[in-house]
């Protein structure tokens, strides 16, 4: 597989975690016109972050491509053991401040996913980006949660704690799903957009608010309680039946909706992550539609004799 062609992928996966930090307004989010509803964190912070995990992603596209003659299904110890590295990378740029864990974790798999495809000639759509995704995250979320209820309280981390609390399995789950959140509701409405001449920044907080008002943020559920997640994803369905960022009332609204979250301490996190997810899919499909990244390209989907598990 061609380096430069498994770069492009690193390159796309770099780009959603830059489009998402800047497209403004995102309520209770840092983004070009504010820190959100944190202190520790600012626009710049991101910027350093991302800069910090640009070769991580060429990584991880070339740990897939590398392994691509093998089933997708064994690449997941390999693209753990590079994202632990991009974490510590991350954590040295920003001082300690988590900006873009979630990412490494579902940007890293994906990655690692497409240079896998891309190095067979498989189509590198979003649906079969997925489809691989949840196919090398088989069976995490039992690994991870199986034995909590025997632990002792006081040694859980805060996902595990929501997890036995609420039975949310967070990017774990949402990464063995095959990202199916991103899929039915962020990605329809960002392709949608974009297709039809909106502004990427509009579309990304469009997509945004369809995340909050749809699914559950687990960032806001650690933070706060169910009954705060509640109220986040009801002001934003108000938020996207005025038309969201199409229309001069739904921008008033998400403007609205940006100082309610920041005085509520309210910061979509997990969405957030989403958001990045949403644009990744979309470019790199775009990108491969273009013939901008693997050669001799096929439309073979999900009956590869690798793809499926053995």
């Amino acid at each position: 597989m061609n380096r430069q062609r498994l770069s492009m992928i690193g390159a796309l996966a770099v780009e959603a975690m830059l489009y998402e930090v800047s497209a403004t307004p995102k309520p209770g989010l840092v983004d070009r016109s504010n820190s959100g509803a944190h202190h520790d964190m600012d626009f710049f912070t991101f910027m350093s972050s991302a800069a910090a995990l640009r070769g991580y992603f060429d990584e991880c596209a070339a740990i897939g491509a590398g392994h691509s003659q093998q089933a997708v299904s064994g690449l997941l110890p390999y693209l753990q053991a590079a994202g632990i590295v991009a974490e510590r990378q991350m954590f040295a740029m920003t001082q300690g401040v988590n900006t873009h864990k979630g990412m490494v974790f579902s940007l890293g798999i994906l990655t690692g996913a497409a240079g896998w495809a891309a190095a067979r000639g498989e189509a590198l759509t979003a649906d079969h980006l997925g489809d691989l995704a949840g196919c090398i995250c088989d069976g995490l979320c039992e690994a991870a949660y199986g034995g909590l209820a025997k632990r002792p309280q006081d040694r859980l981390t805060k996902g595990e704690a929501m997890y036995l609390k609420y039975g949310v399995t967070g990017v774990r789950g949402e990464a063995q799903s095959g990202f199916r959140t991103v899929r039915e509701l962020s990605l329809p409405v960002y392709r949608q957009a974009r297709q039809s001449g909106a502004s990427v920044n509009d579309a990304l907080v469009d997509a945004l608010l369809h995340l909050l008002a749809g699914a559950v943020d687990t960032n806001i559920l650690g933070r706060h309680d169910r009954q705060v997640l509640c109220y986040a994803q009801q002001r934003a369905g108000e938020v996207v039946a005025l038309g969201g960022m199409g229309t001069a009332a739904g921008r008033a609204a998400v403007l609205a909706l940006d100082e309610d979250f920041i005085r509520r301490w309210i910061s979509p996190g997990g969405s957030a992550d989403l958001v990045a997810v949403t644009h990744f899919f979309y470019a790199l499909e775009s990108s491969w539609q273009e013939n901008k990244i693997a050669d001799g390209v096929s439309h073979r989907q999900t009956k590869e004799p690798g793809f499926v598990k053995p």
